[in-house]
């Protein structure tokens, strides 16, 4: 499941963070001016103008019939939060509250619908 920024440079998407006037492009291998920052991450710093396209790609869905934003996935769960605004949902639905006016949970991934990443 993708939520964050994402680019495409040189032909290829990579997963990256805008950074001013540059971008920093990750991938998961060793690569000609890339350098590993820890285990299985490398990263290499663009000018923004070498950018092709930047887009933001968020992974959403629907569970119970409310709408959710997906950001992470583990064993067979989601870990979603409730973009629907309305605190006595949240509370029906025996959400987390992560913050002011945040609900997160976890949903059973087979008990989702309309799962899909949208280009922001």
């Amino acid at each position: 499941m993708r939520d964050g920024y994402v680019a495409r440079w040189q032909g290829r998407e990579y997963q990256v963070s805008p950074d001013g006037d540059h971008v920093r492009i990750y991938q998961p291998e060793p690569a000609d001016g890339f350098e590993e920052v820890r285990p299985g991450r490398y990263v290499r710093v663009v000018p923004a103008g070498e950018v092709e396209e930047l887009a933001y790609v968020r992974t959403t869905c629907t569970w119970q019939g409310q709408p959710f934003i997906v950001l992470g996935e583990h064993d067979g769960w989601l870990r979603v939060e409730y973009t629907g605004g309305r605190w006595p949902v949240a509370q029906a639905m025996g959400l987390e509250v992560f913050d002011f006016g945040v609900y997160q949970g976890w949903a059973p991934a087979a008990g989702v619908a309309d799962l899909r990443e949208q280009r922001v």
